[in-house]
């Protein structure tokens, strides 16, 4: 595959057969039961969404399990917390990481209840999530467990991420991505994306997002909204998800490959890693990289970052 600069070129990146899977160390695969998907870090651990609970496991087994009636969406973990939605009720849920309990529900309400597709974020000191489908935002202190602003947005966002000085939100609907100014609780930017955006991560430098409908990664520069370059990854990327970190886009697919490895700078797929194993979480930690496939009923610790990429 061709490699580019993405900041000069609004281009696609051309799509070439796919690459072999890179050489790495081996995975530790665990039994989960249930239906693990979304996932959250936590030092050495890791929290999953699951039906009717969220668990936390690490390499040795399952650490804790906390009932809820339908956690879903990504999860967040500031303020010695776990921040999950739960679609039954419409709430955002804290759960006191040191000791796994429950410790306060907010009435949030939730944008995408029905689906589940969605994100809570931590950023700017604050608990984020898109609390209704008509296009609203709603800011938790978590001082205080409570609203403290909400902020209007294109009907149909849900899809979040924090990072790069601001809030990031994605409506697929409106086929568009909005910043958020924390300092002001307003949307100071809109960018125009492909077909059917979706999950979406924001670091190394840049705003990453699934043009899941086009089978696309698009680069869009924080600072001003600009749209710096795509990637062709695959014929889609739903239901996948994403994550940054040592200089690499991690991108969670479920076709073609468990998960792809583009470079944050070039944008060229360094890697493409594993069989496919249908839909299911990521999220990256300094040594390595958890993924979640709830059809297999396994969480997957893949070990050595640097062993995933040129």
């Amino acid at each position: 595959m061709k490699r580019f600069v993405a900041a000069t070129l609004l281009a696609l990146a051309p799509f070439t057969a796919p690459i072999a899977a890179h050489a790495a160390p081996k995975p530790k695969v665990i039994a989960v039961p249930g239906f693990a998907d979304f996932l959250a870090v936590d030092g050495n651990t890791v929290w999953a969404t699951n039906r009717g609970r969220v668990e936390q496991w690490s390499l040795t087994g399952m650490k804790a399990t906390v009932p809820l009636a339908h956690p879903c969406g990504g999860m967040a973990i500031a303020a010695g917390a776990l921040w999950v939605a739960n679609c039954a009720d419409r709430t955002v849920n804290r759960i006191d990481t040191a000791t796994g309990k429950l410790v306060a529900t907010i009435a949030s309400g939730i944008a995408n209840d029905k689906e589940g597709e969605l994100n809570v974020v931590a950023g700017a000191g604050s608990i984020w999530v898109a609390s209704d489908a008509k296009g609203v935002v709603s800011r938790i202190d978590p001082a205080t467990n409570t609203v403290i602003a909400t902020v209007p947005v294109d009907p149909g966002s849900w899809y979040m991420a924090a990072g790069e000085g601001a809030i990031w939100v994605v409506s697929a609907a409106q086929q568009s991505l909005q910043r958020i100014d924390p300092a002001t609780n307003t949307v100071t930017a809109r960018t125009p994306l492909g077909k059917a955006p979706g999950f979406l991560a924001a670091g190394e430098g840049s705003v990453w997002v699934q043009e899941q409908g086009d089978g696309t990664l698009a680069r869009i520069d924080p600072k001003t909204g600009a749209l710096l370059g795509r990637v062709k990854v695959g014929e889609n990327l739903k239901w996948g998800d994403i994550d940054t970190g040592a200089g690499k886009v991690w991108l969670r697919t479920t076709d073609d490959q468990v998960f792809a490895v583009i470079d944050a700078q070039t944008m060229a797929i360094d890697a493409r890693v594993g069989k496919p194993a249908g839909s299911g979480g990521l999220r990256f930690a300094p040594a390595g990289i958890w993924t979640s496939a709830h059809d297999a009923h396994t969480l997957t610790w893949w070990p050595g970052v640097a062993g995933y990429g040129k």
